[in-house]
């Protein structure tokens, strides 16, 4: 993760650990992204997600033990069902969204907060006709997003409150013979 910024930024990691010790503000602009911090796509490729943007606001330049991250998902969009070893605090700053959290369905707004416990499933789409932002604090350090087991999955598209809010693409589970 660090490595693939440096890189994207041209930074060498000398220049980096220097500017680690300086504080610092990112001033915020009226579209939802922040002075001096790059804006990229959630991910870097898959068809498990869609319309979402990351900016980490608080994390690379920083030596801290947790990122700040804003995500922004577009009308229609979402990002991908997954669960992690860590856990995640979310806090709606934009529009009004969805979550799957574990085999609940959330309606979201401005300024509600989300805690996502370690090993919970969960995903977020934006139903409206507004973009859906919000930020996410996480461990600096963490685990990869990991898939969902058949089981769960399987659970999820059972669930009344669920299945019909769930975005999967198109993951495909392979089963013994």
């Amino acid at each position: 993760m660090i490595e693939e910024y440096l890189q994207t930024q041209g930074v060498d990691r000398s220049e980096l650990e220097e500017e680690k010790k300086q504080s610092r503000v990112y001033p915020h602009r009226p579209d939802y992204t922040w002075e001096g911090v790059e804006l990229v796509r959630y991910k870097p490729a898959g068809d498990n997600w869609e319309g979402t943007i990351r900016q980490v606001i608080i994390g690379y330049r920083e030596d801290t033990k947790f990122h700040v991250r804003y995500f922004e998902i577009s009308p229609g969009g979402y990002s991908s069902l997954e669960k992690h070893v860590h856990s995640h605090a979310v806090t709606v700053i934009r529009g009004r969204g969805k979550a799957v959290v574990g085999e609940d369905a959330l309606d979201l707004g401005y300024l509600d907060n989300v805690y996502i416990s370690p090993d919970t499933p969960h995903q977020f789409i934006n139903n409206s006709s507004e973009p859906f932002g919000f930020l996410c604090v996480v461990d600096a350090e963490r685990d990869a997003p990991r898939d969902l087991d058949p089981e769960e999955l399987t659970g999820l598209e059972a669930n009344p409150r669920t299945r019909d809010l769930i975005r999967t693409g198109k993951i495909e589970f392979l089963t013994d013979k």
